[in-house]
């Protein structure tokens, strides 16, 4: 069986970035796509820089189109439902319905996070055009209008008052739940004009891209022209569970700088470990994910110490550092090529040819583009 340098679980903006870079790196990866990406109800997504706005699905056409480019990447659809760190470090990946196996050095889970949604009737004809979950993403797009916030956590409260920052008015609908914050946290939404109603929201009234309000069961017709919801997300962290790695207390696969979980030779990024939810980020931690992944198949880094010894495919020495005496050998060598450099130009150039900077020393008599500034 073929052991490939790594496969990149997920085809989102996070996994076909690591899996680019690895190619770039002439690693063999293969990326699985179950197709089940977060935002793929989403009209218009923005803040991506040089693409603002944009169409998800027309991102990730381009992005797959780039990695389609290197031969050294193919992507697959499928889910991945199991994965075993072997006894000699390599991964063996099973998908759903399928009789064969993916065996590979490096495991790279961009698998993502889901959201719970609001049981509202016609709720999948508003989402991505007029209702949204993520304030920082699509808050701007509120500027001025009348808002209704769906939710009944304590986390409502700053989620609201984040929202006032673009919209002109903010109702909390609690979908006939108790509101569970504080008073501290009822006073500052007193404070903020943001009124809190213990009541079902039962359908989205309008078209999409036109909402006219959100009925509730209690007969009440909220007027509003967007909606945002704050109820949970999930992450999809069933494989990092399963290969071992750690977990924050918020629930993300716990990475360091460069994306390499607990256990060697799996790296995540991208929603599934701490930060920002945005699709930018998300590509910036596929990047670094992959370019970590793919220098320690080559030796170079890329991993922590205490992976030494325990991942597959790494050849070298963990870093290329050479120890005190040997760097100052080279640099006392480039002097003393340096100098001979020097002497054959004033040799061979005499007074007329071109002339080196000593130090700094410059004048009237030597202008600075008749001179040559020697290395170092």
């Amino acid at each position: 069986m073929t052991v490939l340098d790594a496969v990149v679980v997920g085809g989102g903006p996070s996994g076909l970035a690591a899996a680019l870079w690895l190619a770039r790196y002439r690693r063999r990866v293969v990326v699985v796509d179950s197709g089940e990406h977060r935002n793929r109800w989403v009209d218009q997504a923005h803040g991506y820089l040089g693409a603002d706005p944009f169409h998800p699905p027309d991102l990730l056409e381009r992005a797959c189109a780039d990695v389609d480019a290197y031969p050294e990447a193919s992507r697959r659809p499928g889910r991945v439902t199991a994965a075993v760190r072997n006894d000699d470090g390599t991964f063996t990946l099973s998908l759903e319905g399928e009789p064969d196996v993916l065996r590979a050095k490096r495991v790279v889970l961009a698998t993502g996070v889901g959201d719970v949604f609001p049981e509202v009737e016609r709720f999948f004809d508003f989402y991505g055009a007029d209702v949204f979950h993520c304030p920082t993403c699509d808050g701007y797009e509120a500027k001025g209008k009348d808002v209704v916030a769906l939710g009944w956590s304590e986390e409502v409260t700053g989620f609201a008052l984040t929202l006032l920052g673009w919209a002109s008015s903010v109702t909390i609908v609690t979908d006939g739940r108790g509101f569970e914050g504080d008073e501290a946290c009822r006073r500052q939404l007193v404070a903020n004009g943001v009124r809190v109603l213990e009541d079902e929201a039962v359908a989205f009234m309008g078209e999409r891209g036109a909402m006219e309000g959100v009925r509730l069961r209690g007969g009440e017709v909220l007027r509003c022209a967007m909606a945002f919801f704050s109820i949970a997300h999930r992450f999809h962290a069933e494989l990092a569970d399963q290969l071992g790695c750690a977990r924050t207390s918020e629930g993300c696969v716990q990475v360091d700088h460069e994306g390499c979980t607990s256990v060697p030779g799996v790296y995540a990024a991208g929603d599934l470990v701490p930060g920002l939810h945005l699709v930018q980020v998300a590509a910036a931690k596929g990047t670094v994910a992959g370019v970590a992944c793919a220098r320690s198949l080559r030796g170079e880094g890329g991993m922590p110490e205490e992976w030494e010894g325990a991942v597959a495919g790494y050849t070298g020495p963990m870093t290329q550092q050479q120890d005190e005496a040997a760097a100052r050998q080279d640099l006392d060598h480039l002097g003393e090529e340096i100098d001979e450099v020097r002497e054959r130009v004033a040799h061979e150039q005499g007074e007329k040819g071109p002339r080196f900077i000593d130090e700094g020393a410059l004048s009237e008599d030597q202008p600075v583009d008749d001179t040559i500034a020697p290395p170092g």
